[in-house]
């Protein structure tokens, strides 16, 4: 699309009534509360779904933008940047065979795509927040270029998605910066954003009106998985402010950097924090309502093509723009599919894909256990799971976490990561997983909380180590980053992270447990 095309398209979001938009987004409202008291949204058992963020590199790892037509050949969808891409995977029964099925789906349609990025000079990377720019560009330029055609700022490397670029045009625009230690940068537009890819598992709820329910122990689960998961403690090194010495920047940065981004390009500066930690919901007809009061940010035109959700579908447009860390979702191409589900979107991101199944499972038996079970988990203060959270962004596996487990609160690690796996495994068990097979797909969590040993901590140790060589920050972050690329291709679709780690031998071949301890 060119670029005068694009800002028509922008100029045409700008002119859409805000108040009647909005008085659409109300009576949308009322039809998903009426479709929740017909049943509509309720299925027989629980259904997982993925979503799954990467980014492109070159072959000699810097970073690379994909050409569209490669990502369409290969069943990818685009992303906010021109070097995202983004795999959704096919939602399935949460059973052995469903999450059998899912992984099989991620690494099938990886291993389609790995011949035509080849012959492209071209790899697809699972991380969290790459750290080396173009071929011949800093990470400032190719983050903060942009035009303005006809006053309309126009991102140079953002994918052409109208509600992106329009973030950065309307009355009240995204914030559209980095603020972080050591780290300052603004922009004209929201693309410092693309500087992050994440996996985003989903929980479709059996019955609807039990969403805040499932919600609720969710929202708790957030510092817990996200301490095990933190894959992002660097930036590029050229976004470093210049007074930072690599001593301030390995002491003082946050090992999950993606939530600042995130939180920092896309909340509107002093007006409501639109991307931020949920909020308990009392009732299914609460979140829909969340929705609704949810500052209006881009009011887009609305197509529809005849799906059951376009029965609602300005408020499905307007729950693009609700950012939460974790939400809820009412959708369905059909009355057959419709669902209520959870997003849970706090996590990077993965080192390999049996790692981001490991965290599918891990929400999803913990989630299944804890509501059957009524687990004191239910009852940690709101305020106490807002903490967890943030210290997880900021010192990962080395966090202070409060957790309500069977013998009360308590603040020790081993106890709360003890019971946590040992409820997911109840959980999957419940849904037909033998023990081996919960087990396996378990095992690559457990080892992080055995050993305490992160993919942010992995990446901080190799950086103090070639910095203790004599390199430079941005040597030893680039090389670094060229460590984290050859691992992975070793391992993305067969291995673990624990492979990297040295602590890949407590399975067998088929991922079977080797002891039985943890």
């Amino acid at each position: 699309m060119a670029e005068s095309e694009l800002a028509r398209e922008v100029e045409s979001v700008l002119d859409v009534d805000v108040g009647a938009f909005d008085e659409r987004v109300r009576e949308d409202a009322e039809t998903i509360k009426a479709e929740i008291e017909a049943g509509t949204f309720d299925n027989p058992q629980a259904i997982v779904g993925l979503e799954y963020e990467f980014y492109g590199v070159s072959d000699d790892g810097s970073l690379a933008r994909i050409p569209r037509r490669l990502l369409e050949f290969v069943g990818f969808e685009k992303e906010l940047g021109l070097h995202n891409a983004e795999m959704t995977a096919s939602p399935q029964p949460l059973n052995a065979y469903g999450l059998a099925a899912q992984e099989n789906e991620v690494r099938a349609r990886l291993e389609a795509a790995a011949e035509p990025m080849d012959a492209e000079g071209l790899h697809l990377v699972s991380d969290a927040m790459w750290t080396i720019p173009p071929e011949g560009e800093t990470a400032r330029e190719y983050l903060t270029d942009s035009v303005s055609d006809d006053g309309v700022e126009i991102a140079s490397n953002m994918s052409a998605s109208t509600r992106y670029h329009a973030m950065a045009n309307t009355d009240r625009p995204a914030g559209m910066r980095l603020d972080a230690p050591h780290v300052s940068l603004r922009a004209d537009t929201v693309m410092p954003e693309a500087l992050i890819t994440s996996i985003q598992p989903h929980y479709q709820v059996p019955q609807a009106v039990d969403l805040p329910t499932y919600f609720r122990y969710a929202v708790r689960l957030a510092g817990p998985l996200l301490a095990l998961g933190v894959n992002s403690p660097f930036y590029p090194p050229d976004l470093y402010d210049a007074d930072a010495t690599p001593a301030e920047i390995l002491d003082d940065g946050h090992d999950e950097g993606r939530i600042d981004v995130f939180e920092n390009v896309l909340n509107v500066p002093g007006d409501q924090e639109k991307v931020r930690f949920p909020r308990d919901l009392e009732s299914v007809q609460d979140a829909v309502d969340a929705v609704v009061e949810d500052a209006t940010m881009v009011p887009m035109p609305v197509e529809t093509a005849g799906r059951f959700d376009d029965e609602f579908a300005h408020f499905r447009m307007k729950h693009g723009t609700y950012w939460r860390w974790v939400r809820p979702v009412f959708g369905g191409a059909s009355r057959e599919s419709a669902n209520a589900r959870i997003e849970f979107r706090p996590l990077p991101g993965q080192p390999t894909v049996r790692d981001t199944m490991a965290f599918q499972a891990l929400l999803a038996g913990a989630l299944e256990a804890m509501v059957a079970r009524d687990h004191a988990l239910y009852d940690l203060d709101w305020a106490d799971a807002r903490e967890n959270f943030y210290a997880a962004v900021r010192d990962g596996s080395d966090a202070d976490l409060t957790y309500l487990g069977p013998d009360g609160e308590t603040t020790d690690a081993d106890e709360m990561y003890a019971d946590l796996f040992e409820q997911a495994e109840a959980g999957l068990r419940a849904r037909g997983l033998d023990e081996e097979t919960a087990a396996k797909y378990l095992w690559p969590l457990r080892q992080r909380a055995r050993h305490g040993v992160t993919p942010a901590d992995w990446k901080r140790d190799r950086v103090r180590e070639y910095l203790d060589d004599g390199a430079t920050l941005e040597n030893a972050v680039y090389d670094m980053q060229f460590d984290y690329l050859e691992h992975q291709q070793d391992t993305l679709l067969d291995g673990s992270f624990a492979d990297w780690t040295g602590r890949g031998g407590g399975v067998d071949a088929d991922g079977h447990r080797k002891n039985r301890r943890g």
